[in-house]
This record gives structure tokens, sequence and C-alpha cells, in this order.
């Protein structure tokens, strides 16, 4: 039976920063070879994920968290928000001190001062990530970084997501009951020490909306439909698709929602998923 798999990027196929088990790789191209789609589902934009990501090759992509699809040069999904939604974003964030990035299909755009925190956030991790790799022999690379472009560049009409940094720990819960239905907030994957961040986007635009989009347009079931994550924005993913997986760096909650659970990110989680579930 041939089957498709929707994988995350950050978590999934990637460790926050720059490494990517070699089985994941080989787990993939393996899998493409005997048949089977393998897709990337992520809340990146297409122009900000990874070239050691790409380069293992796939059938297609999901980004900014399901604003986007594409297969190829085709765009099979193209949802970006109203102009009115992304500056009553921008209002709101001005109004309470919170750092954003606005992202587009092609690129991230940052407000002022997100860079720098971004940047502080980068080092910490990377230092934190090779002491732990130090121990066990092994030598961290510096993660890729792109510089964001100012804000001030964006196109406000072609925005599909806002991600944001903010001080306090209650953003999520505030921006969902301040900006009302019309948004869906959640809380975001990167592990800061103090505040908060997450991720907007428009409700009822999600990984999970695009995957059934682009299942139709493929003439393929749900069914065989396979979804791995780790992150708050593959809930929907795992919900529309016939085998959701969680990964075994992923929260409690989400592993216990999707119901079934492979290793982590650097413990041939993809690997292992694969091999199970028999495109391996």
């Amino acid at each position: 039976m041939t089957r498709i798999a929707f994988l995350d990027v950050d978590g999934t196929i990637l460790e926050h920063g720059s490494l990517i088990a070699p089985s994941t790789v080989t787990a993939i191209r393996q899998a493409r070879a005997n048949g089977h789609q393998v897709w990337l589902s992520t809340g990146r934009s297409a122009g900000d994920v990874h070239p050691d990501v790409l380069a293992i090759g796939f059938d297609g992509a999901i980004t900014n968290g399901g604003a986007y699809a594409t297969r190829g040069e085709e765009m099979l999904v193209e949802q970006p928000m109203p102009r009115a939604d992304v500056e009553l974003l921008e209002r709101y964030f001005e109004a309470h001190g919170i750092h954003y990035f606005l992202q587009t299909h092609g690129g991230v755009f940052a407000s002022e001062g997100m860079g720098a925190v971004m940047t502080a956030y980068r080092r910490e991790r990377h230092a934190e990530r090779a002491a732990q790799l130090a121990e066990q022999g092994l030598t961290a690379e510096e993660p890729l970084w792109k510089e964001p472009r100012p804000v001030a560049e964006v196109d406000r009409d072609a925005v599909a997501k806002a991600v944001f940094v903010s001080p306090s720990i209650d953003t999520v819960v505030h921006a969902a009951a301040e900006l009302g239905d019309a948004f869906h907030v959640i809380p975001g994957s990167i592990p800061l020490p103090g505040g908060s961040n997450g991720e907007i986007g428009q409700a009822g635009v999600t990984k999970g909306s695009a995957i059934t989009a682009v299942l139709a347009q493929l003439g393929l079931p749900a069914t065989d439909a396979i979804g791995i994550g780790d992150s708050w924005n593959d809930v929907e993913m795992f919900e529309v698709v016939g085998t959701p997986v969680a990964m075994g760096n992923a929260a409690p909650e989400l592993q216990k929602l999707a119901g079934r659970v492979t290793t982590s990110v650097l413990d041939d989680g993809v690997h292992n998923a694969f091999a199970e579930l028999g495109l391996i």
C-alpha cells in the first residue's frame, strides 16, 4: 500500500538548531524509493527551511502552518491573511511591547528588537547543546541563521503568520481573548527562559486544513496519511491523518493526543516510525 507521510521540521527532522540524525535522511529517501510520498509540514516559511532539510528531498511542502502548500513549482494551497488582520496583529503587539516576526511564503520579517532577542536565544541554546554533545564526544555546528529583514519591508498583503516573543507568561491566552475568533493562537516551540512565545494565524488555516486540501487534490484518502510532529501546531495534523505519531521529545499532552509515540528527534525518531509503519 502506498502511503503519504507529512513531517514537521523543527523537533522532528531537525533538532532545534542544525542537527539531523543520519537515520532520518536515510529513512526519508528509502521511503520515497519504496514508492511512498513524503511531504514537509512546517510552521516555517518556505524561504526559512534549513537547506540541509531541503537537500533530503521531498514530494511537496506545507509551510507557514498550513497557509501554503506546494508541489514543485505548483501552488496547491495559498491563504495569506487579510491585510486588515495583519495590521490588527501589529497594533496588538506594539501596544503590549511584544517582539514579533511576520512570515510570508518567501521570507521572515522582524520587528525592531526581535533580532537581538533571537540572537541571544540562539547563542544560549547553541552553548547548551554544545555542552551536551561534548559529553558524548560530538561537536555541535553553529546553527544556520538567516538575518530577517525589517518588518517595514514586508508586503502586508502577503503575510501568512506571525510569531511572537513576549515578556509576559500569559500572552497566548491574552492574545486569543483580545484578538478574537478570527485568529488561531497557539503556544510556540521556542524554549525561552522566561516570558512566553506563540504563533498566530488565521482561524481555520492549519496544517490540518492544508493536508486535507492536498489529499483531496492528490486523490488520496486520509486513512493512508501519516503525520509526525512534536509541537502544538501539529495538533490539527494529528486530527486529520489516519496515523498520527508524536515524537519522543513532544510534550506529554501531544503524545497522548497522537496515541502513537516514536523516539526523539536525534534518537532515530523518524526512522523508527517509518520502520514500524512499514514504509522502510
